[in-house]
């Protein structure tokens, strides 16, 4: 626990050893934490990695009053990967679990976000406001038109899930110019109980912080879960179109950072 206040930096990792620290938080929440793995997760030293990294960008979060060494310094991660990059790799990541045609045929700037995370002690406070302004300078200055990318819930029980996944499908379903819809493959189907049965506010409550926060900015989310047993997750895919949002959920977004940090 850090004790001392927060000294935040936000920048793209520019080194082979920044990258490390990054794929080292990510190994501590999604394979640690949340029981993930994959073909690339090296267990001896302590790092999550795909073959998609060397595409990405790597946006950090460090806390310089953190002590220790950098990677115990990097304190919350974003992997960004632009369209043209995904050209350049051949795919979106999240083209194995939906169906992106409606983005990709659309001519529109695209932004792919995923492996989102933040150390336990930084959760609920200012530091996923620190990457989120961030993140809207690295989408201002690429001319970002819509974002997306697979957020998850922890768990395969999709009995124990389906009221949440009811609820976003009745209430945030994307409208059909931004539609993606999971593969066929692992498609699981959403409107799985009514929304006149289900328990509204239960059904909210469980549903990850992360997902709420793009709702909130008005967010939707694609057709059809997909269940992902290597990370031990089920996934929805989260769609935001800059051009949608209103003038409240914009200042959201780009929050000022100051205050008390």
């Amino acid at each position: 626990m850090t004790f001392a206040p927060p000294q935040f930096e936000t920048r793209l990792a520019r080194s082979a050893e920044e990258l490390a620290a990054a794929q080292h938080l990510r190994y501590r929440v999604f394979v640690q934490e949340l029981g993930g793995t994959g073909a690339m997760v090296d267990h001896a030293a302590q790092l999550e990695r795909d073959r998609f990294d060397p595409f990405f960008d790597h946006l950090l979060l460090l806390d310089h009053a953190r002590p220790g060494a950098l990677r115990d310094q990097v304190v919350g991660v974003y992997r960004l990967l632009t369209d043209d990059r995904a050209r350049e790799m051949g795919q979106f990541y999240s083209a194995d679990e939906y169906d992106l045609g409606v983005l990709t045929a659309s001519g529109r700037k695209l932004l792919e976000l995923g492996r989102s995370c933040l150390h336990p002690d930084y959760r609920g406070g200012e530091a996923m406001f620190q990457l989120w302004n961030a993140l809207s300078e690295y989408i201002a200055d690429r001319g970002i038109e819509v974002l997306f990318g697979v957020a998850s819930f922890h768990g395969t029980d999709t009995a124990a899930l389906a009221p949440s996944l009811s609820l976003l499908h009745a209430r945030h379903l994307a409208p059909d110019d931004l539609r993606v819809r999971a593969q066929p493959s692992s498609y699981l189907a959403m409107d799985q109980i009514a929304e006149s049965d289900l328990d509204r506010v239960a059904a909210m409550k469980a549903v990850p912080p992360l997902i709420k926060g793009y709702l909130k900015l008005g967010g939707f989310v694609g057709e059809g879960a997909f269940v992902d047993h290597a990370f031990n997750t089920v996934d929805i895919c989260l769609v935001l179109d800059m051009a949608r949002l209103n003038e409240k959920q914009s200042r959201l977004y780009t929050r000022s950072q100051g205050g008390g940090q």
